[in-house]
């Protein structure tokens, strides 16, 4: 199991709607066998510049402890999901 920082920005919608988006990837990684250690909302927040005719967008940040194959399949699925403006998945190492 390693450690792994998964930060995207959900395109701006109704609350109900934004969180309906986060909890599809956290149920993603716990169904593959990781764990979510963390959550952190930084909230809605303007973008540097426009993403898909978005100037702004909801940030959310994950530490996960998962499997390469849990992390791969999320990155998958964040691909072809439309309300996932951008998405970023780093391994954290902690043993430095």
């Amino acid at each position: 199991m390693r450690k792994y920082e998964v930060i995207f920005i959900v395109k701006p919608m109704e609350e109900e709607a934004t969180n309906a988006v986060i909890d599809k990837f956290t149920k993603i990684i716990t169904e593959n066998g990781g764990t979510i250690d963390k959550e952190d909302r930084w909230g809605k927040k303007r973008l540097a510049y426009e993403i898909k005719d978005c100037a702004e967008g909801f940030y959310e940040l994950l530490y996960v402890t998962a499997e390469p194959a849990c992390v791969a399949e999320c990155e998958r699925v964040m691909k072809i999901t439309d309300d996932i403006l951008k998405h970023m998945i780093v391994r954290s190492d902690e043993e430095a």
